[in-house]
């Protein structure tokens, strides 16, 4: 069965179909609503061939279904029905537990998405754990305040490279992972990763798509590839 996978960011969509040799994005932002991003995905993609659809989104997903309205998307995505605007069947997960899907190796493994925002996600056995860490309290804010991009901007490289690093250093505490990747756009603008941390790239989001079906990936968004 031939798939595409939709990663759905607060700066782009990513997309990527069986077969297809690289990656295609285009932009996001305030003013992507549900619709407009389904008629861009179809002018985007008339030239793949694909039967089913694996979505990323940045948000919340409750059996297979969107609860909330993002923070960085426009509205309207509560409820949306996707299998009915690609008359297509789609699974949708969210976007950090999708890149979390993709990194995952073994044992209890605790993903953070470092971009826009601040994705979360658990993978205990083999199981996709969602979470929300970004807008628990953190200092004089929360964890998406000091480590989403509004953080980086705020406190600058350094400062919050140091933030990152506290704040790993407390959820490990708490969380205990045998597992710890750092992965979203900003990952590699760590001076370094945390100790007991491994990186993740953002490619491992497509590998986490095709897991969704229960497809191995291709083999060019194995971690090597994506760490290059």
């Amino acid at each position: 069965m031939n798939l595409l996978v939709i990663d759905i960011g607060g700066t782009n969509v990513k997309l990527l179909a069986t077969g297809a040799a690289e990656a295609r994005r285009f932009p996001s932002g305030k003013e992507m609503s549900p619709d407009r991003m389904v008629c861009q995905i179809r002018e985007i993609t008339r030239d793949w061939s694909y039967e089913a659809i694996a979505i990323g989104y940045p948000g919340i997903v409750k059996h297979g279904r969107i609860i909330t309205d993002p923070h960085n998307l426009a509205k309207g995505w509560s409820g949306f029905d996707f299998e009915a605007a690609f008359r297509l069947p789609v699974r949708i997960i969210n976007d950090a537990a999708m890149q979390a899907l993709g990194s995952y190796r073994d044992g209890v493994m605790l993903f953070l998405g470092l971009g826009t925002g601040l994705g979360s996600a658990l993978v205990v056995d083999g199981k996709v754990v969602p979470l929300e860490l970004a807008h628990l309290g953190y200092k004089k804010g929360t964890f998406e305040d000091y480590l989403g991009a509004r953080g980086l901007e705020r406190l600058g490289r350094k400062k919050w490279c140091k933030q990152v690093a506290c704040a790993v250093e407390r959820l490990q505490a708490t969380i205990i992972p045998d597992d710890l990747v750092i992965g979203g756009g900003n990952a590699r603008k760590l001076d370094k990763l945390p100790e007991g941390c491994r990186i993740g790239g953002n490619q491992l989001a497509f590998a986490g798509g095709f897991r969704l079906w229960g497809q191995e990936p291709p083999a060019n968004l194995s971690e090597e590839h994506c760490a290059s």
